[in-house]
């Protein structure tokens, strides 16, 4: 069992390592760099995590453990379809504008390292999308929102919020705007997505 000790050092590594991949990105950032911004040295950190890899798989897991059981009970809420898709895409852009490194790095993984990316969908958390495909369909069949599979319509609604994070510095040399700006740009989304997307099922 760790002790308090372990368990501090270990919270600020993961803190730190945070920070500097955040700052930095996966690639850019060094070990070193890690150590030092956590107030400990290169063997210190070493003795908790072996190569960067590993720490970057930490910081990703115990982010990813905070927005997947948040992203599960939306979806399973008793709420409306339209609720759902407004509270989906305000809270996983809410969550990724504090992890921007989340998207990129999941998508890396998707194609370096699928192993990883499947111990995260066999977590205990991870969402199920099987009450919300029921109720698609339900309302469907309601003359609610016009015929789409469920599967599409969570498609739409994952990229329609992920790609602005992932191609943000081709986004932004698109429309030709700053950091600032498009940070901006990313707040509005929370609704602007969900507008758009109940728009074009809706009947009305």
């Amino acid at each position: 069992m760790e002790t308090t000790g372990s368990n501090t050092t270990e919270s600020a590594i993961l803190n730190a390592a945070k920070e500097i991949f955040e700052r930095k990105g996966m690639a850019a950032a060094r070990m070193q760099e890690i150590a030092d911004e956590a107030g400990i040295n290169k063997a210190m950190l070493h003795y908790y995590y072996r190569s960067k890899q590993l720490l970057f798989e930490a910081v990703f897991k115990s982010a990813f453990s905070m927005l997947a059981p948040q992203l599960n009970e939306i979806i399973n809420a008793d709420t409306s379809i339209f609720e759902k898709i407004r509270n989906f895409s305000s809270n996983y852009i809410s969550f990724v504008l504090k992890h921007p490194y989340l998207p990129n790095f999941i998508i890396q993984e998707l194609n370096r390292n699928p192993d990883f990316v499947k111990k995260i969908i066999a977590g205990k958390n991870f969402p199920n999308i099987s009450k919300f495909k029921q109720q698609v369909n339900e309302k469907v069949e309601e003359g609610i929102i016009r015929p789409i599979k469920a599967e599409q319509l969570f498609i739409n609604i994952i990229s329609l919020n992920i790609f602005p994070f992932i191609g943000a510095p081709l986004l932004k040399g698109f429309i030709n705007v700053n950091d600032v700006t498009y940070q901006q740009l990313m707040e509005d989304r929370k609704t602007e997505i969900a507008d758009f997307i109940i728009n074009s099922i809706k009947i009305k």
